[in-house]
Formats: C-alpha cells, sequence, structure tokens
C-alpha cells in the first residue's frame, strides 16, 4: 500500500472524527469531498480472480495441527481464516492493512473479545507468514485488538466446595468431583484417562494437554480415598477411568461429564453456576489463596505462559479485600 493511500485513509478518518457524531448526508459527502479532491486515485490492480490466499491458509492450519495445536483452536482460526478469504480477493503478497481493515469493518457487530479472538486469528496467520519467510511485510502489524475486560474465573469458596460434595448421590459422581478438584485438569484431559495411567503409589498421574504437552498431576488423600470406592464398586473390564452406569460400559463422554456435574450442580444448594472447568479455577484459586506459588500453578494447571495462571492472582487480590473488610473491627 502506497504512503499515498495511507494517508487518505487517515485524513479522511480525521476528518470524519473531528465534526459532528450527528452530521447529515450532505456534511459528510462535503467533508470527504474536502480531502479525496487534493488526490489522484486510480482504481486498484491487486484484485485476483484466482489467489494463493487459500492455498495459503490451508498450508498454515496443516503446520499447526502437526505442531499440536488444539482441535478447537484449529477450527476457530478456520473459520476466521476462510472468512478472510472470502473478502480478500489478492495473492497474500500484496494484502495491505487496509484490505485486513475493511474485512474487520465486516463484523463491527462482535463485542470486543469476539473481534480480538477474530484478529488475533489473522494476526497468527500473516506472523507464521512472516516467519516462513513467504512475506516481506506483515500487514497486520499497525492493527490493534480492542481492549476487553477480561472476566474473572468463577471458583467455589470451601463451604461451596463441601455443599458440592454433599450434593453428590452416587460413588461416581463423589469421585468425579474430587478428581477434577484435587487435579485441575481440563474436561478432554478427564475424558481420556484410562485407569492404567494413575501411579496410585506416588499419588499422580500424567496427562497430555493442549499442544500434546505432557504434564504431572496430582491426587489427594481424600481424592484417591473416594476414586478408589468407585473403582472398586465397579465390575467392568473397561480401561476408562469413568464409565457409564448402563452396559456395555463405556467410557463417559465430554458431554456425559459434562451433564453429570450439571446434574449435582443442580442439586446443591450453590448458587454459582458449575461446570467441570469451575473445579479447576477452585484448586488454582485456592492454593493461591493459601500461599502457594503462581509458578507451581502455571505447572499443575499446563499453562504454557505465566501470564495465562496471572487472571488468579486477581482473584487473590479480591479475596483479601473480602477478608479485610470482613475481619476488620470498626
Amino acid at each position: 500500500m502506497s504512503n499515498v493511500s495511507e494517508n487518505l485513509i487517515f485524513e479522511i478518518f480525521k476528518e470524519i472524527s473531528g465534526n459532528n457524531n450527528h452530521m447529515d448526508k450532505d456534511k459528510l459527502y462535503n467533508s470527504l469531498s474536502k480531502v479525496v479532491v487534493k488526490y489522484d486515485i486510480h482504481k486498484s490492480h491487486d484484485y485476483q480472480e484466482e489467489s494463493n490466499l487459500e492455498t495459503y491458509i490451508n498450508l498454515y492450519l496443516s503446520t499447526m495441527k502437526l505442531e499440536g495445536l488444539s482441535p478447537e483452536t484449529l477450527k476457530g482460526y478456520k473459520i476466521h481464516l476462510e472468512k478472510l478469504n472470502q473478502d480478500v480477493h489478492k495473492n497474500i503478497e500484496v494484502i495491505n492493512a487496509a484490505d485486513i481493515r475493511v474485512h474487520l469493518h465486516n463484523f463491527n457487530h462482535l463485542q470486543n473479545s469476539s473481534m480480538a479472538t477474530k484478529i488475533n486469528s489473522i494476526k497468527s496467520f500473516f506472523g507464521w507468514l512472516i516467519q516462513e519467510e513467504i512475506i516481506e511485510k506483515d500487514p497486520t502489524k499497525k492493527i490493534k485488538s480492542p481492549k476487553f475486560n477480561k472476566i474473572n474465573p468463577k471458583f467455589l469458596s470451601i463451604d461451596e466446595l463441601e455443599m458440592v460434595r454433599e450434593a453428590c448421590e452416587s460413588l461416581r459422581e463423589r469421585a468425579l468431583c474430587e478428581v477434577l478438584y484435587a487435579t485441575g485438569m481440563r474436561l478432554s484431559e478427564l475424558a481420556k484417562m484410562s485407569i492404567s495411567d494413575i501411579d496410585f503409589k506416588e499419588s499422580s498421574a500424567m496427562v497430555i494437554g493442549k499442544g500434546n504437552k505432557e504434564r504431572e498431576v496430582l491426587f489427594s488423600v481424600k481424592t484417591l480415598y473416594h476414586l478408589k470406592r468407585y473403582l472398586d464398586s465397579r465390575s467392568d473390564d473397561c480401561e476408562a477411568l469413568f464409565v457409564t452406569e448402563r452396559k456395555p460400559h463405556r467410557r463417559l463422554s465430554n458431554r456425559a461429564i459434562q451433564q453429570e456435574v450439571n446434574n449435582i450442580s443442580n442439586r446443591s444448594i450453590v448458587t454459582k453456576n458449575i461446570s467441570p472447568h469451575t473445579f479447576r479455577h477452585t484448586m488454582a484459586s485456592l492454593l493461591l489463596n493459601n500461599g502457594a506459588d503462581l509458578s507451581v500453578i502455571q505447572k499443575l494447571l499446563g499453562h504454557s505462559s505465566p501470564n495465562t495462571t496471572q487472571i488468579y492472582s486477581h482473584v487473590t487480590d479480591e479475596n483479601k479485600r473480602h477478608q479485610y473488610r470482613k475481619h476488620l473491627a470498626l
């Protein structure tokens, strides 16, 4: 994109934003004319009936799959990049910032968090093109993601956790809650776990998390007690850690585990919405509140970046304020 075109876009934006928000059509037309008349504008010849953008998108997605990106993340990237391909009919070498901005303008109705996800997906793609030396200039470099308030993770207090335990009606339900809480495993990690994965002597297990990264999760004494009670009650020979109640016994799916937790939540007097991920947040938050090091929490949760784990420090700060107001003598 030429400096002339960049200046044109900048001046139009400056002219419009500097006027009243309730500008009528005539005034808007006149304001734009004041800027555009100073430029000799030609129709772009970069438009391609058949571009190579789709080819490189497919190559990027294949590469990310080989590098262990989760299926959920890959699916999101694919959706965002396919929509980019529908809007931009150019070879990747000539795609510029204006093309990206025009594409993003079609999604102005999205919330900031959704728009940030879309922009980050596109940035990741062009960042890969730069890294592979396929293009020389990153058209997304000057495009900023919108700011938005991240929602602090919802977690259970110790009292609420006990109420959830009391709502369990079967050995499987109780064992499920204890394992989710003590290990901080993700739903998908728990669904894939088999009995043989657990080292009962060391009270630990190895799981494969995001990015095909292996990490160790730990079991408390209470968790192993309830887990063994559940396993001893089973008469099947299924290798899965949690199985269906009806024969033939099969591994509990992600959806089945979610439903199990939902049933417990509905019976409990806890008013918060409880999901499998709530137990993960609870484990991290209560460990931090009891003085555990943030780097240790990062390893237990399997976060690749400490910034991800940092969200729990805000929860800790909130808890400190709550405790201060609760116990300060007035």
